[in-house]
Parts: structure tokens; sequence; C-alpha cells
């Protein structure tokens, strides 16, 4: 069953200590584009979410946007920054010195400079802390993969409903094809007694003439290409696995058979057929490019 580039996850887990909020979603793209956006802490783990994500899909743009709310600090120490707090104890005690006060230097004194404390971020298990970014990404993943896959049964129902327009339209095509040579026989021959008048038209001549005619106008190895086109494009369709770039190519395929005809074929039906045919065409183009 078809994927489709477009879909939505999301994920958010509350416990105790943390908010965690994983948010994943894509559009179409003719590659694979991933881009994780993540608190600056955590930053060293940018690339295992990027291969993760890899590992799911095949094509697409997605956009990966995490969002963390710690409830606690212990993941938080306050330190003293001892160079700076002995420099402002001796200059404390320079003023002392200088001014004559005998007051001795006491402990709140110290604590108006706040900048001598330092809150340090403690180590984390980095292991330990992909580990808990797994748990909550998976549950995303699935759910993001659901929706591609729901938009994919969308869009397989509609890629087939297109494709049977295009084989109605073409064998409406094959079936008006041979009268344009009888037709043009039939005009030749007319042409032909209007211009000689009681003169015998040479039928050999004429014989030839449409041979010619319909070697040129002939569509029938199109007509050929264009149906194993069609078994083709069911046979993708029925593959379990990303098959866009299959897609895109048939359609191309199609196109170009179809442009063919519409440089041979010289009759007004048909050619309203194909202008109606290459519109389906076009609808179906654009339809392909959703698939993954």
């Amino acid at each position: 069953m078809l994927n489709s580039m477009t879909g939505y996850g999301r994920y958010e887990q509350i416990d105790e200590t943390k908010k965690i909020v994983i948010d994943i979603r894509s559009v179409n793209h003719r590659y694979s584009d991933v881009t994780v956006k993540l608190p600056r802490a955590y930053g060293y783990l940018e690339d295992k979410i990027r291969e993760y994500v890899l590992e799911n899909i095949s094509r697409g743009k997605v956009d990966v946007f995490i969002y963390i709310e710690n409830y606690t600090s212990d993941d938080k120490a306050v330190i003293l920054d001892e160079a700076l707090c002995m420099n402002y104890y001796s200059l404390l005690n320079q003023i002392k010195e200088k001014c004559g006060i005998k007051q001795e230097i006491a402990v709140s004194d110290m604590t108006r400079f706040s900048d001598i404390f330092v809150t340090k971020q403690q180590e984390e298990d980095k292991e330990e802390v992909w580990q808990m970014f797994l748990s909550c990404l998976k549950p995303a993943m699935e759910d993001f993969l659901s929706m591609r896959k729901r938009e994919g049964e969308r869009l397989f129902n509609d890629l087939k409903e297109k494709a049977g327009k295009i084989q109605e339209l073409t064998a409406k095509i094959e079936e008006i094809s041979p009268k344009v040579v009888a037709e043009y026989a039939h005009k030749l021959e007319e042409r032909m007694k209007e211009l000689l008048g009681e003169f015998k038209a040479d039928e050999g001549r004429i014989l030839t003439e449409v041979g010619i005619m319909a070697d040129r106008v002939c569509i029938n190895e199109e007509l050929v290409r264009l149906k194993s086109h069609f078994v083709e494009l069911d046979d993708i369709l029925a593959q379990d696995e990303p098959v866009g770039r299959k897609l895109d190519f048939l359609v191309q395929e199609l196109n170009r058979e179809t442009n063919t005809i519409g440089s041979k074929a010289n009759d007004k039906d048909i050619t309203k057929l194909l202008v109606e045919k290459k519109s389906e065409i076009e609808k179906l183009r654009e339809q392909i490019q959703n698939v993954e």
C-alpha cells in the first residue's frame, strides 16, 4: 500500500520531573530531508534523532520539534567561583585599610556579589538520556507513520480512479483510430474525382497514397505501449514499498506516448479526447508528487 509524504505525529509525556512534547510533520520533497529542533543542552542527540527518522522514511521533508520543560532542578548544581570570591574579599580588605574601617568582613557582605555563585548543569548519562528520548520518539513516529499510511490509502484510491479515466479515454482513441484512414481514403477518392472529372482515377495510386497515410497516422505501437504502462501502473501500486519515483517516471512515459499520438493523429475527435486525456494525466502527475 502507498504511503503519503504528508503526515503529522505527536507524543506528550508528563511526569513529576519534566514534560516532553515531540511533534513530527512532513511535506513533499524530491529526496529525504530531516530537520531536528530541540533544546541546546541536548544538541548532541540531533544526529541520533535524524538517523532514527531516516530509518522509517525514504522521502519527504520532515521537521522534528522537541520541547522539554523541567519541573525540578535536580540536574543543576550551584558552585562557588573561588577565584572571583577571593578577588572580592581582597578588594574589601583594601577598602577597610584605606578607609580605616574596623568592622570585620561578614559572609553576608560576600553574598551580595551574586556572580560568585555559578549554576552548572550536572553531567548526565548520555545513553540514559537517549533512551528516555527514544521512549517518546517511538510513539510520536508511530502516530506520524500511521497518518502517512491513511493518507496513502486515499492516494491509492484516487490514483486508481484517475488511471481508470485515462484508460477509458485511451480505449475511445483506439476505437476511433481505424476510421481516420478510412475517412482519408474516402476524401482522397472524392478529391481525385473532382479534379479528374470524367477521367477515371488510378486506383493503384489512390491505394498507395492511402497506405502512406495509414503508416504516417498509425498509432498502434503507442496504444500497445500505453496498455503495458497501465499494467505496470497496477503492479507498482500493489508493491509494499516506496514507489513515488517509479510512478513519477511512469507518468512521464504516459505523457510521452500521448504526445506522440497527438502529433500523428490528424482527427478532430481524437484531438478532443487527447486534450481531455492530457488533463487527466496532469492530475495524475500532481497527485503522484504526494507519494513517498
